[in-house]
């Protein structure tokens, strides 16, 4: 059948099991938002305040569900409004589609009004960039490009359409998903080298990342973990991972990780790390970080082992398929002596904070206990972001979403929204700081506009908190533009675009503004004002080894 390149991208979109779409239109894809008009029924498009948060939208939606996220853009200012959250997405490795319509053909490279080189500026944050001339390439392009999103280490691509594409006709011929077969990237003796080192390990520890959520290997990391009998941290991309209430956890590591993670890692003479980049927020210095321990990296991305640190065995491939192969072969130990060590930590460090005043540890304990830990909680970057993977036990992968390898400050609006959309069953929480928030809280609008029941938490501190920990850490109390002068009532702002607000003062009044928020199947904000001063620990300082994590206690005793 003969179909317009409009009516192709609403054909290759529902082929891929795409019913949801974030965006924004503008002149240039106006025909593929024309198109939509025939396919509401299976197509629905959400309508968010900016094409950033869009991206974050989709990137949300893809990270809750594990599905592809899709976004569109029209040409010029409104695709480069998605580079932020593609940059986003790509660091994080979220299966992305990012479909922007440019220019007419003939007036590209003329400096047309509207046109930028989409392609060229994302060509280092994709995993692969498209330009789209012809029509006949289309759907075989987009095709191609959802596998690629999806394929091994997952990540975001750009399908850029030139407009006349959009309104120019081709045969479609109905095709189904392209899959890009895996190949089988490691030997038996990669695994038989597993094998024995972690048989004849005495004190392994398992650094879980990323990777363990997005290779659906959760039931596969339990039962290694408890066959070799070996603690878990992980890394704030891993959570949900690994069972934060397992007797095995023992918190997250690196800058913001607990003392029992990092003390132990110091320790142990293997350390596994399963679907984790090694990044220099978990690591510290290099040269120093598990200077004890054989490392064996089991990771799908042949381009991360040996990157950042030196492992002494990797196996290359699917995490899932190869912790069952493991599974298989390993003998089932019991290490009570190195378990007993890593208990001792755990009792001796336990996280702690100020139990008097209103904090915002406290809030997200509260929110753990009246959400039973079956919500998904959302964060921007800062203190609120540690707190939140510090204080809340994940039980399953997909139940934390945050912008960890970029840092995205004004992600975690949008991404809660995609989020709720792809999961309706569950309590949508985001937690963002009030810098945070001042970012992108016009997405307030399209929770209301969409009735978009999300939970969005703002702690309030008047100041850029994780700035100005460090400032009065490392730079002498010198608080250079981390105070936060403005005198915004965010909850008549949000009143104003359409949602309910609380605010909450004292701790007395926590447990009543939640139950409120999780009972109201609209969006809401609640306000939560906190001391400016309030900080995360413990601690480790840019560069130190994570065996020199400290905490405030550390600090008094200096």
């Amino acid at each position: 059948m003969e179909l317009t390149g409009s009516q192709i991208v609403m054909e290759v979109l529902k082929e891929n099991g795409v019913d949801t779409v974030f965006g924004y239109p503008g002149g240039t894809i106006l025909n593929i938002y024309d198109a939509l008009c025939d396919y509401k029924d299976s197509i629905k498009h959400y309508l968010t305040s900016h094409e950033q948060g869009a991206a974050h939208a989709a990137d949300g939606y893809a990270r809750a569900t594990g599905k592809v996220g899709v976004c569109f853009a029209t040409s010029g200012p409104g695709a480069t409004n998605l580079v932020t959250g593609i940059a986003t997405a790509y660091m994080d490795s979220v299966p992305l589609v990012a479909i922007t319509a440019n220019v007419a053909l003939p007036l590209l490279g003329k400096d047309t009004f509207q046109e930028v080189d989409i392609a060229g500026i994302t060509m280092p944050i994709t995993k692969h960039g498209y330009i789209v001339k012809d029509v006949k390439d289309l759907a075989d392009i987009l095709r191609k490009a959802f596998a690629i999103a999806r394929s091994g280490r997952p990540g975001p691509v750009l399908v850029d359409i030139t407009k006349d594409v959009t309104a120019n006709k081709a045969e479609f011929v109905p095709g189904k998903p392209l899959e890009i077969p895996q190949k089988r990237n490691y030997s038996d003796k990669d695994i038989e080298r597993a094998v024995e080192l972690i048989n004849k390990s005495k004190k392994p520890y398992i650094y879980a990342g990323g990777g363990v959520g997005i290779a659906a290997a959760s039931k596969e990391l339990k039962e290694f973990a408890h066959k070799i009998d070996a603690p878990v941290c992980d890394t704030l991309m891993g959570k949900g991972g690994f069972d934060g209430r397992d007797p095995l956890y023992t918190g997250m590591i690196g800058m913001h990780g607990t003392k029992a993670s990092n003390f132990g890692v110091s320790q142990c003479d293997l350390l596994i790390a399963l679907g984790a980049r090694f990044s220099d927020r978990v690591i510290g210095n290099a040269k120093k970080f598990a200077s004890k321990a054989k490392i064996l990296h089991i990771d799908i991305d042949p381009a991360e082992i040996n990157k950042n640190i030196k492992c002494s065995a990797s196996v290359v491939g699917d995490l899932k398929e190869i912790l069952t192969l493991l599974n298989l072969k390993i003998e089932q130990k019991n290490n009570e002596e190195w378990r007993k060590t890593i208990d001792d930590l755990k009792e001796k460090y336990p996280l702690d904070y100020d139990r008097e005043s209103l904090t915002c540890p406290y809030v997200i304990e509260e929110l753990y206990k009246l959400t039973d830990g079956d919500a998904i909680i959302t964060t921007d970057v800062g203190q609120h972001q540690m707190w939140a993977a510090q204080y809340y036990k994940y039980k399953e992968p997909r139940s934390f979403i945050s912008s960890g390898g970029l840092g995205t400050m004004g992600y975690g609006l949008g991404a809660a929204i995609g989020a709720k959309v792809g999961r309706p069953d569950k309590k949508v929480i985001n937690i963002a700081g009030d810098g945070c928030f001042r970012m992108n809280m016009n997405e307030l609008l399209t929770a209301s506009s969409h009735n978009i029941p999300i939970i969005q938490v703002v702690i309030n501190n008047s100041v850029l908190g994780m700035v100005r920990q460090w400032q009065t850490l490392f730079y002498n109390k010198r608080y250079s533009n981390t105070i936060l002068s403005d005198k915004a009532d965010y909850c008549k702002l949000a009143e104003a675009m359409g949602c309910k607000a609380r605010r909450i003062s004292s701790k007395e009044e926590v447990d009543d503004a939640i139950n409120y928020a999780l009972n109201l199947n609209e969006p809401v904000l609640l306000e939560v004002v906190i001391d400016k001063d309030e900080k995360v620990f413990p601690m480790v300082p840019a560069g130190a080894p994570i065996s020199e994590a400290f905490d405030e206690k550390d600090m008094d005793n200096k």
